[in-house]
């Protein structure tokens, strides 16, 4: 029978979940909800309730970013570019290579650091070979996530998996534990998507990533129509027709602030606003041909040859960006960065309001118009990636040996038990510092906060639904449910539970949640617990289902221009090949007894 904690401990679980689903409040907030929720109803105490921020996964987590960050900046990207050049020049070999490198890079740099540094060699990759954007992103997000997989320090899932095992089964998981299971499935992944891409339904594919910078559909943008622009008192018919149907007009602002949705009919008129859709190229071309202007840019300064020095660049809005929840009105982009907003592309969504009063999302495409020279600080400010430059700068190489000897010192530490893993890369992110690799500034940029809080949050909660018993009651739920099936079968349907739990929670809280049941399970069936903890890393790392449930997915949605049903189009099959393959792979590698 139930007892009156263990429906407390499911209470707060539901609550979880349901903020979650909810998504109106960020991932750490709505975990320190439910942490305020457990301490009230009894089932955290009070004295433990930060008892989490003093767990050794946090330094772990924050530690890797930093080195992972240094690695990105090291100029290494650069070495490895030139043995893919051969690739990328063959289009059937495009996506696996981009894939592969990617994957290949997530085992030692966090997952979507290693993405951010190659998005924009895919996206020049696509340009030159005209091909659309949308098939290569995508790929290479999932060879992402599935790269993580093969390292310890690969993906959070496998840290909070080797803690777990640490206080379930006595001890943590090392360096390369990981690595036969993450190879394994990383292979599959890789093979799958080199093929599989071709499920992804692109859109316009007769425009490519060759047309312009970047290429990307519904990019909306807001014009003034002056006095003695020659488009006033055309109609909306004929100012599309004007422009061959590249840019279309969605709205007209005017008496104040009033807006109207236009009939091709309707006639054009001085100080009009038009929102508008078109890629930055075709309304440039508009703006010289018909005298409107763009609204928010100020007119382009010269240096006295005629050449402006100010520039218009695309880029994407990075999940830790501070835009995210605010417009380009809060931010005062203006006023603070010297930039101003021209554009915006939403994954095909048409926003209802003004463009500069509009709230930023995670992985939209922007483009921000203002001084040439800074422009790379003032995106770095802002957690922005730039895209599609015409001339790739990866970033000034920063002593590539020294960090690499820090990687290796880092992972040779850990892997041989010298030292715990904590102190070895904490020791690593400080070198980082005193070797000039990194600024004190950049080195807090690279820790993800929101996750350390997330995780200091729900770590109590864990402990209180394993001190509870709730843990076990689910545990003999499944237990019973699965009494009839192999044991094969028991473990892929923890897989398969775990990674479909992932896109509704975080990877993170579906590891905390997941793997104390799992190994109950295990002990409910008297079998080693490691296959089922694994099988539940494995599902967590494997979110290949929605654009919201991993960074990785979120970042490529707007440069790919996807829509959140796409991502099952090419992850639910090789979310399902992961379960029939990592499953035999798990119980190859792991024993049951």
């Amino acid at each position: 029978m139930m007892t009156l904690q263990q429906a407390l401990s499911f209470a707060v679980l539901g609550g979880l979940l349901v903020l979650f689903l909810w998504d109106r409040l960020r991932f750490d907030i709505v975990a320190l909800i439910a942490l305020l929720a457990a301490v009230a109803c009894g089932i955290v105490p009070a004295n433990q309730a930060f008892s989490g921020f003093s767990n050794p996964l946090l330094p772990l987590i924050a530690s890797a970013l930093v080195v992972s960050s240094a690695v990105g900046k090291s100029g290494l990207i650069e070495q490895i570019l030139r043995f893919m050049r051969p690739l990328l020049q063959r289009p059937a070999l495009q996506v696996g290579a981009l894939s592969g490198a990617v994957a290949a890079l997530s085992a030692v740099v966090k997952n979507i650091g290693a993405l951010a540094i190659f998005l924009p060699i895919a996206m020049q990759v696509a340009r030159r070979n005209k091909r659309p954007v949308g098939e290569l992103l995508m790929p290479m997000s999932f060879g992402s996530l599935a790269g993580g997989m093969m390292t310890l320090i690969g993906t959070s899932p496998n840290i909070i998996a080797s803690s777990l095992r640490q206080e379930l089964l006595g001890k943590p998981y090392r360096m390369f534990d990981f690595l036969p299971v993450g190879f394994g499935i990383t292979l599959i992944a890789i093979a799958f998507v080199s093929l599989g891409w071709r499920l992804l339904p692109i859109r316009n594919r007769n425009q490519n990533a060759g047309d312009a910078p970047f290429q990307v559909e519904d990019y909306l943008s807001e014009v003034r129509v002056p006095e003695k622009s020659s488009v006033v008192g055309k109609t909306v018919a004929e100012f599309e027709a004007v422009s061959e149907g590249s840019v279309a007009v969605t709205a007209i602002i005017r008496e104040g602030q009033r807006r109207y949705t236009p009939g091709g009919h309707w006639r054009i008129f001085a100080d009009d606003i038009l929102m508008v859709e078109s890629n930055p190229q075709d309304l440039q071309s508009l703006v010289h041909t018909s005298g409107i202007e763009l609204v928010g840019p100020q007119e382009p300064k010269t240096d006295g040859t005629g050449v402006a020095d100010t520039a218009v660049v695309e880029a994407v809005i990075l999940p830790e960006s501070s835009m995210v929840a605010q417009s380009g009105t809060t931010l005062r982009l203006r006023e603070r960065y010297g930039v101003s907003l021209v554009a915006l592309s939403r994954g095909g969504k048409r926003t209802t309001t003004r463009l500069a009063r509009t709230p930023f999302s995670p992985g939209d495409v922007i483009a921000l118009q203002g001084p040439a020279e800074g422009m790379s600080e003032t995106l770095a400010s802002l957690r922005c990636l730039p895209l599609a430059e015409r001339n790739l700068q990866l970033g000034r190489p920063r002593k590539l040996a020294v960090t690499g000897l820090i990687l290796l010192a880092c992972v040779g530490l850990s892997a041989t038990e010298i030292v715990p893993p904590e102190i070895a890369f904490t020791g690593g992110a400080v070198l980082t510092v005193l070797f000039g690799i990194l600024t004190l500034r950049e080195v807090y940029e690279a820790i993800d906060w929101p996750i350390l809080v997330l995780l200091g949050a729900l770590i109590p909660i864990g402990d209180a639904v394993r001190t509870t018993g709730t843990t076990d009651l689910i545990a003999g739920w499944l237990s019973t449910a699965s009494a009839s099936l192999p044991i094969a079968a028991t473990l892929a349907l923890l897989l398969a539970i775990t990674m479909l739990l992932t896109p509704l929670v975080h990877h993170a809280a579906a590891v905390i949640v997941m793997g104390p049941v799992a190994v109950a399970v295990a002990h409910h069936l008297g079998l080693n617990g490691d296959p089922f903890l694994i099988a539940v890393a494995v599902g967590a790392s494997c979110d290949f289902l929605s654009p919201t449930g991993h960074q990785c997915n979120t970042l490529v949605m707007g440069p790919g221009g996807y829509r959140f049903g796409d991502y099952w189009h090419l992850g639910l099959p090789l979310s399902i090949l992961v379960v029939l393959c990592g499953t035999p792979l798990i119980l190859a590698v792991w024993p049951l007894h």
